[in-house]
């Protein structure tokens, strides 16, 4: 098992396949989940030779269960660290959901910066804000999120099992038939990771505002999200980013889930591929 140390004592676990010379893709999963999530995209493009790299975030998966820092900027930082242990250069960062979150933090403030990034994927994100403020008066209101810290705090086995098996796959729409084996595998990847890193991260995906790094950020994005997605509502995510962002191509997925990379990954896929070989 491959780690990198970070300044603060963190162990981040990352995964890295294929060769060396090939240009490396960096994939940043969702809450509560791991770089597991991503299995079939790594397995996907690595057969289109590619380097595929990714790692847990502080707090999931195999990384250390570490009491501090569960915030974008150590997030971020963390994702750095991983990338320049490895020297990347000339990358992909793909995010999903908080993950987006994390590669639109990266980019801005480490990725460009540092000369290291060619392109970014933005997959059912949450920038620039989740949470309704006097700013952003179309956002959820902290209540939603508050219900999920409740839940958690509660039940957390509970809480995940219901949330993987409704709205983050749409297995709660009408017509969808629910899968087991993928319900099963977010409830393990969430609950091998720390209940105070997924308390802590709810504030973290819904609090940060993130508009000044999707300003910043000049390299080209693709920005991906289901028109159902019952947990990052479109209009308020990548309708926003595709405004916000100086060189960014659209897609909107009718009908998809927040999980659509999962769901769909036959359509994504296909699609992450055609944007990163223009």
């Amino acid at each position: 098992m491959a780690f990198v140390t970070t300044d603060d004592g963190a162990e981040i676990y990352y995964k890295d396949w294929g060769s060396p010379d090939a240009q490396p893709i960096m994939f940043h999963h969702g809450w509560p989940l791991s770089s597991d999530d991503w299995d079939t995209q790594m397995l996907y493009f690595l057969d289109k030779g590619y380097r595929v790299v990714a790692s847990d975030r502080r707090g999931h998966g195999r990384s250390s269960q570490i009491g501090t820092g569960h915030d974008m900027d150590h997030y971020a930082s963390d994702a750095s660290a991983v990338v320049e242990h490895l020297d990347l250069h000339d990358a992909i960062h793909i995010g999903h959901s908080t993950g987006g979150g994390q590669v639109a933090r990266y980019v801005a403030k480490f990725g460009q910066p540092q000369g290291r990034v060619a392109k970014a994927v933005l997959v059912s994100s949450v920038p620039p804000l989740m949470l309704e403020t006097d700013g952003n008066p179309d956002g959820l209101p902290l209540s939603v999120f508050d219900g999920f810290r409740d839940g958690l705090a509660a039940n957390r086995a509970e809480f995940f099992q219901a949330v993987a098996s409704g709205p983050f796959y749409g297995f709660n729409r009408e017509g969808v038939e629910l899968s087991e084996p993928v319900v099963a595998n977010w409830w393990r990847q969430g609950m091998t990771g720390s209940a105070l890193a997924h308390y802590a991260g709810i504030k973290a995906f819904s609090e940060t505002d993130q508009t000044d790094d999707l300003t910043a950020i000049t390299v080209p994005v693709l920005v991906l999200q289901g028109d159902d997605d019952q947990i990052v509502p479109y209009k308020d995510a990548a309708l926003k980013q595709h405004e916000l962002l100086s060189d960014s191509t659209l897609k909107i997925y009718e009908g998809f889930p927040h999980g659509m990379l999962t769901t769909h990954a036959d359509v994504i896929n296909p699609d992450i591929l055609a944007f990163i070989q223009q």
